[in-house]
């Protein structure tokens, strides 16, 4: 549930959540495994084989929770970007930037070779929504593969598929399709986001089998360059209307919680905002323990 509540939020990756609560890897070993190879397993072992094969334990209440929140939880969070943002932002950042601390305890002790693989990971972060066109306008092919990009943003920790439909101008059309239950958009969106899963799983389940450190690594830096979309006290420096009226932002100021007072004329909330930060770090350091211990 914490996942689909990530990925409702512009600027945070239901990865990063799978990543916080160790359950990352699994996931995407899990995903890969649906293809040709679950027919055979079918076949020589039966339906209890291929239970064990695809691992439904974990998956179900894992897709059952990520579902239940986007058409429950999803409300709640829609409803505070709306009239709470700093605030839902600073939370967010906290969690983020210790979820970065998290991954790197993974890998162990600094290799200067890990420099590069970081470097990489911020400037894709930082640059990708740049790339991306306003599809706004689209039909359903190109709802098609903007389910494609947003799916495998989702499973990237620090990328965030809902920043990315936001970019492409698709956020409000998908986010209401899905709280209005509109199968047509859902079926067609969902079958994007089929493909990415199928085919971007197997590329990361490649590299964190071959090159575990260095995606690891690149895995930081893509979580280190989506901080600045998570910072309370900004400003939009510039930006870009969507065919559907929404302003998508392209660039912002960013900003001391003194200075945004003065800017913006409206409240910092830099208390409440730090102890939300710091909340945020409390919660990712409390889940480490807890599955350090059980582990």
């Amino acid at each position: 549930m914490g996942m689909g509540a990530a990925d409702a939020v512009p600027g945070v990756s239901g990865g990063t959540i799978a990543l916080v609560v160790g359950i990352y890897e699994e996931l995407i070993e899990t995903i890969r495994r649906f293809g040709p190879g679950a027919f055979g397993v079918w076949r020589q072992q039966g339906l209890a084989g291929l239970v064990i094969y695809l691992n439904l334990r974990f998956l179900v209440p894992l897709v059952l929770g990520i579902g239940i929140s986007l058409v429950t939880i999803a409300h709640l969070v829609t409803w505070l970007m709306s009239h709470h943002e700093l605030l839902l932002n600073a939370f967010f950042f906290g969690l983020v930037l210790a979820s970065a601390w998290v991954v790197m305890r993974q890998v162990g002790h600094w290799r200067w070779r890990y420099l590069l693989p970081v470097m990489l990971g911020l400037l894709l972060a930082a640059f990708l929504p740049r790339l991306l066109p306003d599809m706004s306008q689209a039909g359903d092919a190109t709802l098609f593969v903007a389910g494609a990009i947003a799916i495998s943003a989702m499973l990237l920790p620090g990328v965030s598929g809902s920043f990315l439909l936001l970019v492409m101008g698709l956020y409000g059309t998908v986010m209401s399709g899905i709280k209005n239950f509109d199968l047509g958009l859902i079926a067609i969106f969902g079958a994007g986001c089929l493909l990415g899963l199928f085919t971007f799983s197997r590329l990361l389940s490649w590299l964190l089998r071959y090159h575990h450190a260095m995606t690891l690594m690149t895995i930081v830096g893509f979580i280190l360059g989506s901080l600045p979309q998570l910072w309370p006290w900004r400003q939009i420096a510039s930006y870009r209307m969507a065919a559907d009226g929404q302003q998508v932002a392209l660039a912002y100021h960013y900003l001391a919680p003194s200075d945004y007072a003065a800017v913006t004329g409206q409240s910092s909330q830099w208390g409440l905002a730090v102890a939300l930060i710091i909340l945020g770090v409390v919660v990712v350091m409390c889940l480490g323990e807890r599955k350090e211990v059980t582990t």
